[in-house]
């Protein structure tokens, strides 16, 4: 298990533009993810160094997003003014998850613009929306180890640090495991909550220095 990507929300201005914001903080360029069509969301891609990346995604005027969790998720948080949504871990076994959450994973697929097709399965995501401060979980299938979003290009930038609204107890509860497994390699400020729960913000290790977003 280790921390995989976190998902940031566009703004009101919608994806483009919210993504040239954050991609000028960090001194850095995004490239162009693609089409959830199960989720009725797109995406734009930030790859980072060990393994992880960054996505902005916009919610699409599709029927899939009023169905899909996930799509249902980016609606929410974009229309509550954009920002970070929540935080993934890659596990490579999605059974004991399922077990615990009482309900099967959901395919996942994203086509890129060069028509290549990511594929995955996920779970948690309705738990993100009732508790914005867990993790969902997602295995991504092995025949598309290639296409991981990180090695679209050199991950110049790398994730430090985040700071979460929340406990490390409940994340670890609902991860049937210590929280700090999947963060091991990312330092964690936990705060109390004073509304909704759920990452504040997120530090990288750029050209610049570090950066706050």
């Amino acid at each position: 298990m280790r921390l995989d990507h976190v998902s940031y929300a566009c703004e009101s201005d919608g994806l483009l533009a919210t993504t040239e914001r954050i991609a000028a903080a960090l001194g850095t360029d995004f490239v162009k993810g693609g089409v959830h069509p199960r989720f009725g969301t797109r995406n734009m891609i930030l790859p980072l160094a060990n393994h992880q990346y960054v996505e902005v995604v916009e919610v699409l005027n599709h029927p899939a997003s009023d169905k899909a969790p996930f799509g249902q998720a980016v609606r929410a948080r974009s229309e509550a003014g954009g920002g970070w949504m929540g935080w993934c871990v890659a596990v490579e076994d999605l059974a004991p998850f399922e077990e615990r959450l009482g309900r099967s994973s959901v395919p996942g697929n994203r086509k890129f613009p060069d028509g290549q097709e990511l594929t995955w399965r996920q779970i948690g995501i309705n738990g993100l929306i009732a508790d914005p401060q867990v993790p969902y979980m997602l295995r991504w299938d092995e025949d598309k180890a290639d296409l991981h979003p990180s090695r679209a290009l050199d991950g110049a930038v790398s994730l430090q640090s985040l700071t979460i609204a929340g406990s490390a107890e409940r994340v670890t509860e609902w991860l049937g495991m210590p929280v700090e497994k999947p963060l091991e390699s990312v330092d964690v400020t936990w705060v109390s909550p004073k509304g909704t729960p759920g990452i504040m913000s997120v530090t990288f290790a750029t050209e610049k220095g570090l950066v706050e977003i």
